[in-house]
């Protein structure tokens, strides 16, 4: 009977139990709405969630500025190219007749050196296929800054042109040179070797010891006098202005051609053997003409020799003066110098090399 009855009270009881434990379990248990913040907020706490790996992925990638916000800065590239610029030798600078011009003080004068592009970070340019970019006259590139370089533009000096057409020598009255046509782009001086006087030194501006005549420059002549002597250039066309204008002149008694006949010519030197460049050739006249007999040789000038092709100059002969015989001068090539090395790793000694000046360019006699 005992036995019996504890499985009764067992068989009763224990789901009466489970009941009251589930009552008091509800009683305690918040709602759904209330406690899903508190169920999620310690296991966020305690454990990465799941939509952790993509939050770290879309902070990884850039996004794009707002208003007002600066841009990050990306990270820069170390550049572990050359950063010596490239520097081509300085070129003889040549005439119309592809000789050596001259300075002033008679002195061989050369373009200035080529050098070559930077970018626009400062490194040194190359084109596709790897050559250097040179600068040129529009184009210079940007400095080693990356700071762009603007061409200068230099206002240019007004320029006198003259053209001597058809013109005479006279001096005194005679005939020293005939058949004369000069085109100077823009006129310096004049020279006028009579032998017996010396070489005069003529110009339409002042320049140190000369001295003003007067009236010299008229229309179509330049008459200018040393001593009891009158030389004078005639031309076919006018010379300069309208007005008379002033000419100054310098006697050069001192040096003297080996020519027993008058000499002109023309140049930008001061200094002797000064320059006797040679004419063109006369023009066919228009309308009925008759050909007039040949100027004896030693009242003609010598004409200019034909221009040398593109990369080609005269070679340098010694200097031939009026009344000389003339070598042959053919046109060569002109010699390439060693390209240098410029930039910051380069020594200062190696960094330019000084062209070696060829022997000035032989004169044409007249």
């Amino acid at each position: 009977m005992r036995i019996f009855g504890s499985w009764r009270l067992l068989l009763v009881g224990a789901p009466i139990l489970m009941v009251a434990q589930i009552a008091a379990a509800q009683d305690t248990t918040p709602t759904a709405d209330t406690a899903a913040p508190a169920a999620v907020a310690p296991r966020t706490a305690a454990t990465p969630s799941a939509a952790a790996p993509a939050a770290a992925t879309a902070a990884a990638v850039p996004v794009k500025a707002k208003n007002g916000e600066k841009k990050g800065k990306s990270k820069k590239v170390e550049y572990t190219g050359p950063n010596n610029v490239v520097v081509l030798p300085a070129a003889p600078m040549l005439d119309e007749e592809g000789r050596q011009r001259l300075d002033p003080d008679g002195q061989p004068m050369f373009n200035p050196p080529v050098r070559q592009q930077r970018d626009k970070k400062g490194h040194p340019l190359f084109d596709a296929n790897g050559k250097p970019v040179f600068q040129t006259a529009t184009e210079l590139g940007y400095d080693e800054h990356g700071k762009k370089l603007h061409v200068h533009k230099e206002k240019e000096p007004k320029m006198t042109p003259v053209s001597i057409s058809r013109g005479t020598f006279t001096v005194d009255g005679m005939i020293g040179k005939a058949e004369l046509n000069y085109d100077i782009a823009d006129l310096k001086y004049i020279y006028m070797y009579v032998p017996g006087i010396g070489t005069l030194v003529v110009s339409n501006r002042p320049f140190p010891a000369a001295k003003e005549q007067p009236g010299a420059f008229n229309d179509k002549t330049l008459t200018v006098t040393t001593g009891d002597h009158k030389l004078q250039i005639g031309s076919d066309k006018r010379l300069l202005g309208k007005k008379p204008e002033s000419a100054y002149v310098l006697v050069d008694r001192d040096f003297k051609l080996p020519s027993k006949y008058p000499v002109v010519g023309y140049g930008k030197v001061l200094k002797a053997p000064y320059t006797w460049p040679g004419g063109r050739p006369n023009g066919a006249l228009a309308g009925a003409f008759v050909v007039p007999p040949p100027i004896p040789v030693n009242l003609q000038p010598t004409l200019l020799l034909a221009p040398c092709p593109a990369g080609q100059m005269r070679k340098a002969a010694p200097a031939v003066l009026p009344g000389q015989p003339v070598p042959d001068q053919p046109c060569v090539a002109i010699p390439k110098g060693r390209s240098t090395m410029s930039g910051p790793t380069v020594k200062g000694k190696d960094a330019v090399v000084a062209p070696t000046a060829p022997t000035p360019a032989a004169t044409s006699p007249q």
